[in-house]
Order: C-alpha cells, then structure tokens, then sequence
C-alpha cells in the first residue's frame, strides 16, 4: 500500500492504481465521461482531471497512477473551472430536448452539469446537424446527442468483438457511426443493445414498442398476452428505485394485469419446454453421432454474430428456438385453440431483458403465413416505462400468480436469467433422460458465478460429457476459434451475447455494473435453491402440453412449432 493525500486527507492505495480509482475507493467522487471499468483508460473526455502539486498542468484521473506521497487536489477552482469549461463545450452542441429524451433524470452528462452548476449557455454557434438512424429492429441511434466519449465503440470492437461501429471522419468532423456511415441494419450489428447500457447520454436507446402496445391493450378486438422472461422479476424493481436483485415476480404479474393484459405468462415454463427439446436433441447428436459440439440457441444476438462471423458453426447451433418464440409458437396455437381465439385476434407481447429480442420477433422464420409468433417485445426499461404511464405502482400491489397453461415452471427455468443457467438445467434433465436417475445434487457450482467463461468436465453412467459456458461475445469468440481449430474435448457449449447473461442484457436498468448483476445472480440461485421443482422434466403443464398436444420431444409438432434452421448472413441482410 502506498500513502497519499488527497485534498488535504491522508489515504491509501494500491500501487500501480490509477488516481481515479484510488479516489473512488477513498469515497471521493471525481465524474467521467469515457472511463469504462475493467479496460484500460483513455483520457478522452477530461472531465476526470485533477490537481497534483509539483505538475503544471491538470492530469486525467482515470489513466495516471498514484505514487507515494502525491498531494492531488480534486475540487480545487482550477479543477472546478476545468471541468465546467469541458461541460459548458460539449453542451454547445447538444440538443436542448432533455424534456422529450428518454435518457432525462438518468442522463450522465446532465448530472455533471447538475453537480458542477453549469447553468447557462456561454458558448454559442452553428450546430453539428446528423440524421436520426432508425433502420434497426432494435437500436435507435441519435448522433446529435453523441459526445463522442466512445464507449460505445469500446463495449462494441473491445468486449464483444462485433466492431460494428467506430469513430469516422477527422478533426471536428469526427462521428460515431457505421462503415460507409449507412445504417445500423446493414452493419455487424448483433442487436445486443449493450452500446445503450454504456452510452452516456441519450444517443443510443432502443427501439420503442410501448406505444404500439398501450394502443393494442385499448383495442377491444384485441386479446392481448404477455409473457415476461426469468430475468425480468429480479431486475424491473430496479427501475423503481429498489436495491438490485430484488424479486419482484409476484407483483409484477399483478401489474402487468392491471395495465390490462388479458394473459400474464411466464417464459420459464417456455425455458422448461427449451430444455426438453434440447435435452433430447443433445442427447439424440451423442447417440447418432450428430454434429458437436452442439451449442444454444436462446440468445438471438448470439445466433446473429455466429450467421455473420461463422457461419461454418451453424450446423453446431441447437435447431431449438428460444423461450421467447417457443411460448409465443404455442401462443398462437396450442392456446388460441383451446380457448377458441383466432391467432389473427391474439396480440402477443413479451418483456424481455434483451433489445436483440426485438430483432429476433421480427425475422421471417418466426412469421409462419405472416403472422408472427411475437408480435412486440419490450425490455425491461419498456415495460418499467408501461407501468409509469398506466399510472400503476407495483410495490401497493398484493401479489399474483401467473396464468395457466403457461405459468407453473420449475427453478431450473428460472436460472435461465444467470449465464450458465441455461447449461445447469440442461445437464440437469439431459441426466435424468440418459439414466433415468435425478442428479444427486441438482446445483452445479463450477458453472454458477460472474466469470465470463467457465467449463466442466461431467461423467453422466460413464459418459463423458464436456461443457463450457460463455458470455459476452469476445469470450465467445475466443472458443468458437478453439473449436474451429480442433478441439474436441467439449460436447454442448451456452452461449450468451450480453456478459453476465440475461440479467447483464442490454435491454436491462441504465447504470448496469458487475455487483448489480452479482445481486441479480444471486436472487436467482436463491429462488432455485428453496424451490420445491428444479428440474424441467418434471414440470407437470410441460407434461400435459407433450401429452395433449406435441406428442413427444423432438416429434413432428415439436419439430413444426419449436424448432428452426439458420442460414449464413451477409451484413447486407
């Protein structure tokens, strides 16, 4: 440890610590712009400078080390004026719209200004004017709002190695924007929506539905369901001002009937569905000597980066759709028919912790005869907004329970929210359909936690069985290379676009950081941990569905309603 004095106060750091860091552990707050935690600094937006006595000039928190016995100043007026002098520029050429931004009161570059009491405008001139990019399914970009901190681009080429956006152009003509500045949809953009999760400001959001659906719930002609993913219970609290993590399954069902919903379902029973299908599918490649090592499908910005980056993979991808579109299938089938309801009638909505669901709705495999299966999707900021505008507060609801055919679920399709989930169910009923014997213990620590990658080796009746767990897409990179070079040691790998999985996804809470989607994790396993059902195959709707209406995994309904084929994409597509 080294010793240090900031504004007059003797504290401690770890050497080799950047000023910035050693200050925020020392609970002082210095603001940024363009640091993103875990990558290494760039010192882009200087609003982190401090003081430090002996230097003429202000140095930037984030990427200068402390050392022994330094003497740093981080509210001085140099530093004061410094920082408002970089605020008052960058709202030079900002839009004056706070009032209709969807990121206003959660906007990081109006609580600087707050804090720092710019309260007028001294710079004046012509505006920079950039058109409004609304091409994806998924992502609205709004360049005027850009303040070129470049997270964006980082958490894009640096994290998930999409690189569908970059900085072009030069000088004061620089922009955030695409190759050949087209738009979002002819790029490699996977839809993950984690570029809005670091933005700033309110230059990226997501693709708005909460209109369409206020409209369909006032529409008498309409019967209108909606299913709200694992994720969902552990994190809508958050937008409410609840401490993370807290489970909110119960009153959320019971807002979610108040808005108007004539259905609340739960795509739990849908991820219990997933797991029989791709618990046998798993289980039918190992015995035939099918491709693997056989990967999910759950994740739709997964399924779009491996059609783009390779394609040569795709026979490995699981034919299983995702929970979203397997429920939103049998919405459309199995429950309009036995509740006498012509599909066209039936508005399906899901609330989704993920702005690539909002893509994955709306391609033509899902759009049987046209109709789709999911007609809008909402992330959880949607639905939290929903709520605001239909005046409802969850927390004076008493609880509720979601509908039936589609509620009851076990834990293991609960656990689908954290990465690594969706393996430890799998394994869990893959075990009982290879032996006919439950898992003596049902919770599998090695695949459980916030690490990014994670494996296992399982001896299932003296089957040897590999697994392997990613999240965040440059992870999942770095093992679709492996396996593209020969490795054979791993059978069945989860993948998910967004790290942390579901509860980290990029349709989640603005302010997302590693402790929040620890809590979230937590709440999950905990709900596993004192539920009296945690496998899938013994949910007993999943039963009577197979019995009454599939048939059997991996049968001709299954097959017509619940699974799929992807194709190799080019970015024109």
């Amino acid at each position: 440890m080294i010793k240090f004095e900031v504004d007059n106060v003797s504290v401690e750091a770890k050497e080799g610590d950047t000023i910035l860091g050693a200050l925020r552990r020392n609970g002082v707050n210095v603001p940024t712009l363009c640091h993103m935690e875990d990558l290494a600094p760039t010192g882009a937006c200087r609003i982190c400078v401090v003081e430090v006595d002996g230097m003429r000039g202000l140095v930037p928190a984030c990427s200068y080390p402390v050392a022994e016995g330094m003497k740093i100043k981080s509210r001085s007026p140099r530093v004061i004026e410094a920082r408002r002098t970089v605020t008052q520029l960058l709202l030079a050429n900002h839009p004056d719209d706070c009032l209709y931004c969807s990121r206003s009161g959660n906007c990081e570059l109006q609580t600087i200004a707050t804090e720092l009491g710019v309260r007028q405008r001294l710079y004046r001139g012509q505006r920079a004017t950039r058109k409004l990019d609304v091409s994806s399914p998924s992502v609205v970009r709004d360049p005027e709002k850009c303040i070129l901190c470049g997270r964006c681009v980082r958490m894009c080429e640096e994290v998930q190695g999409v690189s569908a956006i970059d900085f072009i152009g030069r000088g004061s003509s620089t922009v955030i924007g695409t190759a050949f500045d087209r738009g979002l949809n002819v790029s490699s953009c996977i839809n993950c929506g984690q570029c809005i999760v670091v933005c700033p400001t309110g230059a990226l959001t997501e693709r708005s539905h909460v209109d369409e659906v206020i409209a369909a719930l006032a529409d008498p002609d309409k019967y209108v369901v909606v299913q709200h993913a694992p994720a969902i219970s552990v994190t809508i609290a958050e937008e409410f001002g609840v401490k993370p993590g807290t489970d909110a399954d119960g009153r959320l069902v019971a807002a979610l009937r108040r808005a108007g919903f004539d259905k609340v379902f739960d795509t739990s029973f849908s991820a219990d569905l997933t797991i029989m299908e791709e618990g046998s599918e798993l289980i039918s490649r190992i015995r035939n000597n099918g491709v693997l090592p056989m990967i999910t499908s759950c994740s739709p910005g997964w399924i779009k980066y491996v059609e783009t980056f390779y394609p040569q993979l795709l026979p490995n991808v699981s034919t299983c759709k995702s929970p979203q579109q397997m429920l939103g299938a049998l919405i459309k089938s199995f429950f309009a028919q036995t509740q006498g309801i012509a599909p066209e009638k039936i508005v399906s909505v899901s609330i989704m912790p993920c702005t690539a669901k909002k893509f994955e709705a709306q391609r033509p495999e899902f759009a049987p005869n046209g109709l789709p299966d999911v007609d809008y999707v909402l992330t959880t900021r949607e639905a939290a907004r929903l709520l605001r505008t239909c005046g409802i507060n969850m927390e004076r609801l008493e609880p509720d329970n979601a509908d039936t055919p589609f509620g009851e679920r076990s834990s293991a399709g609960k656990i689908f929210g954290a990465g690594g989930g969706v393996m430890e169910a799998a394994i869990r009923s893959a075990h009982f359909l290879l032996t006919g014997k439950e898992l003596s213990e049902p919770k599998l620590t090695a695949l459980r936690g916030t690490k990014d990658r994670k494996e296992m080796q399982l001896d299932i009746d003296g089957l040897k069985v590999g697994v392997a767990v990613v999240s965040g897409l440059g992870n999942a990179r770095t093992l679709m290379n492996e396996i593209a070079a020969g490795r054979s040691d791993i059978h069945f790998i989860e993948v998910m676009a967004c790290p942390g999985g579901c509860v980290g996804g990029g349709g989640q809470p603005i302010g997302l950081d590693r402790e929040s989607v620890k809590e979230r994790m937590k709440t999950l396993y905990n709900i596993d941990r004192d539920d009296a059902l945690r496998v899938s195959h013994k949910n007993a709707n999943v039963q009577r569905l197979y019995r009454e209406f599939l048939g059997e995994p991996l049968g001709h309904r299954s097959h017509e309603l619940l699974h799929t084929h992807y194709g190799k994409r080019d970015v024109l597509r």
